[in-house]
């Protein structure tokens, strides 16, 4: 029996012992342990489980401390800002860790973490830049059409979302309104409603870059087709790599993590009405990257 089969088998008061420690340690251990180098910040239903995942294959990428715990995200910038600057670092690899695999790889690992909310609230690009000034960033963009039935399919499997898919859309702006104000005026506030039920607003892409690149230099932030990955992961896994500054990896499995399990289409006049209302904020997009996105076709 291995110790994956032990900590699986170990009773839940083990595991909650275990972690208070990790945790008490990696606090103490905070002022050695740096911001991350890198974050995937989006977009929700985009595949940054796949990348984060993909990623953690890596010998040179080092995920969340412990890595055993197999956390993809802090959730600090949203959440748990309250905790402070020094909590977030404690998720981190102590820098003695990363000399240690500097030596034995040859080459400087890479840290950090993902949430596909980090791109959408638009309060935390200016919380990563005091925290994290020189973090490089990846988002990944999907079909806002895809996108947006793949969020709705999550919800419903979590049991938050009562409504039909075309009445979800029609209740959206009443749903959040005054949301995104009270997030601004309270730096603490976290707005599920905002997280949860932006089904058509998640997928306008262009005011969320430019939120991001408002802080960070264009060269810190790596814009990419969700499609692309699944069109050919090592290629994109490759990509993704030479912008973190870390060697090329052959993946041992290009496999998709957190994929959805709908079971349903998307009603086709749910689909004509987004393609319609995304088709111009796509232009936008295409005009601003530079590039055909290939959405609106």
């Amino acid at each position: 029996m291995g110790a994956a089969d032990l900590k699986d088998r170990s009773p839940r008061w083990v595991k909650d012992l275990a972690n208070a420690g990790t945790r008490r340690y990696a606090l103490a251990t905070a002022s050695r342990r740096p911001a991350p180098d890198f974050l995937v910040i989006g977009t929700k239903r985009g595949g940054t489980t796949s990348l984060f995942n993909y990623l953690l294959m890596h010998p040179g990428v080092l995920g969340l401390f412990p890595q055993s715990r197999g956390k993809k995200s802090t959730d600090y910038f949203f959440k748990e800002r309250h905790r402070g600057a020094a909590w977030y670092r404690s998720h981190f690899h102590t820098r003695e860790h990363r000399r240690l695999l500097t030596r034995r790889l040859g080459y400087e690992p890479v840290g950090g973490e993902a949430s596909p909310y980090y791109m959408w609230d638009p309060r935390i690009a200016a919380h990563v830049a005091e925290v994290a000034p020189d973090v490089r960033a990846v988002a990944l963009l999907r079909d806002p059409v895809e996108r947006a039935w793949s969020h709705y399919q999550e919800r419903i499997e979590n049991g938050v979302e009562p409504l039909s898919f075309e009445d979800a859309l029609a209740a959206e702006e009443a749903r959040t309104a005054g949301e995104l104000d009270r997030m601004l005026a309270d730096p603490t506030y976290y707005s599920e409603a905002h997280d949860w039920y932006t089904y058509r607003a998640r997928g306008i892409y262009l005011p969320q870059l430019k939120n991001w690149l408002s802080v960070f230099p264009q060269e810190q932030l790596l814009v990419l087709r969700s499609e692309d990955m699944y069109l050919d992961v090592q290629a994109f896994f490759d990509q993704v790599c030479s912008f973190l500054g870390v060697p090329s990896h052959t993946l041992p499995t290009t496999r998709p993590f957190n994929a959805s399990r709908a079971t349903s289409l998307m009603p086709e006049a749910a689909r004509a009405e987004l393609t319609a209302y995304f088709a111009p904020h796509n232009a936008e997009l295409e005009e601003f990257l530079g590039r055909p996105l290939g959405w609106s076709s």
